[in-house]
């Protein structure tokens, strides 16, 4: 059983303003929803900026586990963020945008960007089934093994208020956009569990090449690299040649900095795209596997059921 977010909005914005009330009565910019079965749900709510909001980004994770019933178990996060524009237009029709020529254009807005990301133990289960030990609390979580139910807040740490951004000012449309989103999601989920439930520097890296900007950047670029391949797919040494740094530490690195193996988050993102072309775009079991470059039908529904638990044909029945 999943909680709505969208009647928790005002609930976080109160949360987040400094001042003692907050009427909220504001422009709703932009709504964007989005409900696969087995996915993860998502709301975005975009208000326009009432000047007397005086906001403080703020996160929240929900964990809610139930013993008895764990189909109802879910792991919750919200946010509030502010100092964001919202543009009328796309980006790449307008030529503010295009050309970042002013912060004051006329098609751009300053919001409030209320955010949810509701996380079910089938979709974490990805995650948990590589740990080795569930010693720490977000290993406990993620795995669900952890046996009570929590809420937490704290201010939004600065990676996850980039990876937000960039969820909401990406220029990406139709499949693309789904594509870039689950990538999103993914890094959102990592860098709020190391931020809120683990006591750690995240500035210390084990893979001491990652101290250098420049190699943290290839890195970086080589996750950028396989979303932009999730149909056509590409090696870990093609790979290492596009980005300019040795699979050894490519491979290390990629762990280090994303919480899993190059692998394991191309076939997670994969998959995720197939859930939405079967269930959003209604393609069919074959369409879908020719266009993720299966060479069978039965391959791709042996590593869509690893993936989901379920067959390809049998998400079209939810």
């Amino acid at each position: 059983m999943y909680i709505s977010f969208m009647n928790q909005s005002n609930h976080i914005l109160a949360l987040t303003n400094k001042q003692s009330s907050l009427e909220i009565d504001a422009d709703v910019l932009q709504l964007i929803e989005q409900n696969i079965p087995g996915s993860i749900r998502y709301s975005i709510k975009r208000y326009r900026k009432n000047d007397v909001w005086n906001i403080q980004d703020t996160g929240a994770i929900l964990y809610h586990f139930n013993k008895i019933n764990p189909e109802e178990n879910y792991l919750e996060l919200r946010f509030c963020v502010s100092g964001n524009f919202y543009c009328k237009q796309k980006a790449t029709e307008c030529d503010f945008c295009k050309f970042s020529a002013s912060n004051h254009c006329a098609e751009k807005i300053e919001s409030i960007d209320v955010l949810s990301f509701i996380y079910s133990p089938s979709y974490l289960k990805q995650f948990a089934k590589a740990q080795k030990n569930d010693n720490s609390l977000s290993d406990k979580v993620v795995s669900f093994t952890y046996q009570q139910t929590f809420t937490k807040t704290s201010p939004v740490c600065s990676k996850t208020t980039l990876a937000i951004q960039q969820l909401l000012n990406h220029n990406y449309s139709d499949t693309r956009e789904n594509i870039f989103i689950n990538a999103q999601t993914q890094l959102i989920l990592l860098y709020t569990t190391d931020n809120m439930l683990d006591d750690r520097d995240d500035t210390i890296f084990n893979c001491k090449f990652l101290a250098n900007e420049e190699d943290r950047e290839k890195i970086i670029k080589a996750r950028e690299i396989l979303l932009q391949h999730i149909c056509e797919p590409i090696t870990i040494k093609s790979l290492s040649r596009k980005v300019a740094i040795n699979e050894c530490y490519l491979k290390k690195g990629f762990k280090e900095i994303f919480g899993t193996t190059i692998f394991d988050f191309y076939q997670s993102q994969r998959m995720e795209h197939a859930k939405y072309l079967l269930y959003n775009k209604h393609l069919s079991v074959t369409e879908v596997s020719s266009m993720l470059g299966y060479s069978s039908i039965s391959h791709f529904s042996t590593a869509f059921k690893k993936h989901t638990g379920i067959k390809p044909c049998e998400l079209l029945l939810h």
